[in-house]
């Protein structure tokens, strides 16, 4: 029975888990600009409390890989990081369209169309694949921008669901009859739980060395007007 911690960073949401065999147990989670550093410990420690744990008892600790917000992600997996350095315990990583991807289809088991999960980068752009039902991959995770000759050729022969906090501005543009779009949270931590499970039951760890987040693009520092005069 892996009792796993789960943290997801990649959007605004700051949502953290624990799962036992597969199972979530107990979650907290919030929306909001900047909540992540100084939320993600307290939410933490109060998930781990709530299941009736200490964090000795933990198997594996799971973190929401990217692509999405380079300082949500950072924060996400500096502090998995730290805890498996502290614990001793094995680091699992979960890349986030997949687990938007798998939350979708938690809530609707009968779905036969694809799924294209969307996180928001900036103007029209946004961070995005396309899954079947069975969760492999129909178009690889890319940076796209979005107009209305996006994914028109999958259109046209199958149902797509859109769905995450990048899908609502594509609404306006992506206007065919099998554009289909869900505005439901999909960046929960509690979707982590089944392909934390899975990873861990094949023992599919990374190098907490090494291990880096999967920025998709290299995070560009812009100045301000007022720098640039």
């Amino acid at each position: 029975m892996a009792k796993i911690l789960q943290i997801e960073t990649a959007t605004a949401i700051c949502s953290v888990a624990l799962s036992v065999n597969g199972e979530t147990i107990s979650f907290k989670e919030e929306q909001g600009q900047n909540l992540h550093a100084a939320n993600l410990t307290l939410f933490i420690d109060e998930v781990v409390k709530t299941a009736g744990l200490s964090y000795s008892e933990l198997d594996a600790i799971a973190v929401s890989k990217g692509p999405g917000s380079y300082t949500g992600l950072r924060i996400g997996v500096s502090t998995a990081k730290g805890l498996c350095y502290a614990l001793d315990k094995p680091l699992i990583a979960i890349e986030t369209l997949e687990m938007m991807a798998a939350g979708f289809l938690s809530q609707n088991p009968a779905y036969s169309g694809l799924i294209c999960p969307m996180i928001d980068a900036r103007r029209m752009e946004v961070y995005t694949t396309v899954f079947d039902p069975l969760l492999n991959v129909t178009i690889p995770t890319e940076a796209k921008i979005i107009d209305d000759t996006s994914f028109n050729n999958f259109l046209s022969n199958h149902i797509i669901t859109f769905l995450g906090d990048g899908a609502a501005k594509c609404a306006a543009v992506l206007t065919h009859q099998n554009a289909k779009f869900d505005a439901g949270n999909f960046n929960s931590a509690t979707y982590m739980s089944r392909l934390a499970n899975e990873a861990f039951d094949n023992r599919n760890f990374e190098d907490v060395a090494y291990f880096e987040p999967f920025y998709l693009k290299d995070f560009v520092i812009t100045q301000s007007k007022k720098q640039q005069a």
